[in-house]
C-alpha cells in the first residue's frame, strides 16, 4: 500500500485557471469540471497547498468559485500562493487567511510558502524579503523537516519556451537553501506537468495542472494528452518522503491542440 500509518498527507493540486463564468475554457478543457474531477479523486489529507495559477484572469468570481468547490469536496485544511495568472490584492480579500499562510507546522514537518509572482510579468522571482524570510525561518525550525511551496520553477525543466519563466533569483534561493541541512523538498507548479530532479540532496517536483497539460521536452509550446491531475506527497518523521502523481481518468477534455491561449 502506499498509504502507511504515522505520516502526514499533503496533496498538491496547482494551476486550475479558472475563469470569471463557470465553464470556461483553457486550451479547450473546461477548467470548473477538470478542478471537480480532480478534487473528487484527491485522497483523505492533513493538508492541500494550491500552488498558483488558481484564477486564469484574477476575478473575484473565480476565486469565490475556487473555493466553493474545496467546500463541496469537503476540503477544509487548505493553503494557497498566487501565480503569474493571480491578482494577490483580489486572492486576498476573497481567500482571506488561506493565502500565503507561509509557516505551517505539521509534525515533524515544516511547511513554507513563498511568492514567486512578480506583477504584470510571467516569470518568477523572489524578493530579498522572501528570501531573508526564507533563511530566517529555516535557522530558527534547523530540527524540523523543511518543504519549499512555489509558484514558478527554480530549475529548467527541459522546454526553452517555459524555461524562460524560471525563477529570476533561483541562484540566491539554492544559496539560501545550501545554508541549511533541513531542506528536504521543493515543489511548484506552472509548468502543468510532472517533473523530479535532486540537487545537493534536496528532492525537487514539478506537479502536473487540475487542467491542461504542457507536453515535456518540448522548445516549442504544445499541449500534452495527459489527463489533470494533482501530486500526493507522503511526510515521514526521519525526513523521507514518498511521492506520486495521480491523475484523472481519460474523458472528453476536447483539448485544443491547436490553441496558443495560455
Amino acid at each position: 500500500m502506499f498509504f502507511q500509518s504515522n505520516v502526514i498527507r499533503v496533496v498538491q493540486i496547482t494551476d486550475p485557471h479558472l475563469g470569471k463564468i463557470p465553464g470556461d475554457t483553457l486550451l479547450g478543457v473546461d477548467t470548473d469540471q477538470s478542478l471537480r474531477d480532480v478534487l473528487g479523486q484527491l485522497p483523505k489529507s492533513e493538508m492541500v497547498v494550491a500552488s498558483g495559477d488558481l484564477s486564469n484572469d484574477g476575478s473575484p468570481e473565480s476565486y469565490r468559485r475556487f473555493a466553493d468547490t474545496l467546500a463541496e469536496h469537503q476540503i477544509n485544511n487548505w493553503s494557497c500562493l498566487p501565480g503569474n495568472h493571480d491578482d494577490l490584492d483580489v486572492m486576498k480579500r476573497v481567500l482571506g487567511p488561506a493565502v500565503i499562510n507561509p509557516v505551517q507546522v505539521m509534525g515533524s514537518w515544516l511547511l513554507l510558502h513563498l511568492n514567486s509572482r512578480v506583477p504584470g510579468f510571467e516569470h518568477g522571482d523572489l524578493s530579498d524579503n522572501e528570501l531573508t524570510f526564507l533563511d530566517k525561518t529555516l535557522a530558527r525550525h534547523s530540527g524540523m523537516n523543511a518543504m519549499v511551496f512555489l509558484h514558478h520553477q527554480p530549475v529548467p525543466v527541459g522546454s526553452a519556451w517555459l524555461d524562460q519563466y524560471v525563477v529570476r533569483s533561483s541562484d540566491r534561493f539554492f544559496e539560501t537553501l545550501d545554508k541549511h541541512n533541513n531542506v528536504r523538498a521543493v515543489a511548484w507548479g506552472h509548468v502543468h506537468q510532472d517533473f523530479q530532479a535532486v540537487r545537493n540532496g534536496v528532492k525537487l517536483f514539478g506537479s502536473p495542472s487540475t487542467c491542461a497539460q504542457f507536453k515535456p521536452n518540448n522548445d516549442e509550446f504544445a499541449v500534452d494528452t495527459a489527463m489533470p491531475g494533482y501530486r500526493l506527497f507522503e511526510l515521514h518523521k526521519d525526513g523521507s518522503l514518498n511521492t506520486q502523481v495521480n491523475r484523472v481518468s481519460q474523458r472528453d477534455y476536447q483539448i485544443d491542440l491547436a490553441s496558443n491561449g495560455y
